[in-house]
């Protein structure tokens, strides 16, 4: 039985990461410190406080797995430095709150194209957060790059909405994904063996995992 810390569970792909989490038997425990409340949920921990690094601080319980699905965009954060700070210092605060409880595995939603040397500010900053997690003493650490994602959002991306179609049609990693297939990929990957330490999983590799 594992007991799960989950940060980003209001968002697409955490909120149905959660859902999975609490009907799954292996799980004997669930924190989704969150800044919003949820919707009370039989077995869910969920400290909640505007500042994310608060709630953070109010997970004292140890933990196995830790699930990461923080993510935003730089027009829904407001500026470049409100998007780092969810997009980057968030996501390793979430990471040092992990290592602390004693956390062995963590599993991480990035991004396609993320690289610390990107042009593009996105993916640069995406780049930066897995570059600072692999510098972490993590036993294992599973790195999700998804292409554009699909599915039901409380409030749309204008620039989803307006390229979606065009993604449908994309090849290989660069079509877009199911937000269902992404988090039951990772669910499955936190529960199986992996020779690799830090295993990065494409689009393409999602999808073939959600659909075994």
């Amino acid at each position: 039985m594992s007991r799960v810390l989950i940060t980003g569970a209001t968002g697409l792909v955490g909120g149905i990461l959660l859902r999975m989490l609490v009907n799954d038997a292996r799980v004997s425990a669930i924190a989704a410190p969150t800044r919003r409340p949820l919707e009370p949920i039989s077995g869910v921990f969920n400290p909640h406080d505007p500042q994310l690094s608060d709630a953070l601080s109010m997970v004292t319980e140890p933990v196995d797995i830790v699930f990461c699905c923080l993510g935003t965009t730089r027009r829904e954060a407001g500026s470049k430095e409100a998007f780092v700070h969810a997009d980057f210092t968030l996501v390793v605060d979430t990471a040092l709150t992990g290592l602390r409880l004693g956390a062995r595995h963590m599993l991480v939603v990035s991004s396609l194209g993320a690289s610390a040397r990107s042009p593009f500010f996105y993916n640069r900053v995406k780049g930066e957060m897995e570059n600072a997690l692999m510098k972490q003493e993590w036993e294992r650490l599973t790195i999700v790059r998804p292409s554009m994602l699909v599915g039901d959002r409380e409030k749309r991306r204008v620039n989803e909405s307006l390229l979606a179609p065009l993604f449908r049609i994309m090849p290989g990693n660069w079509k877009s994904i199911d937000a269902q297939d992404v988090a039951s990929a990772m669910l499955k990957a936190a529960f199986s063996p992996s020779p690799e330490r830090v295993e990065i999983l494409s689009s393409a590799r999602l999808r073939a995992m959600a659909s075994d």
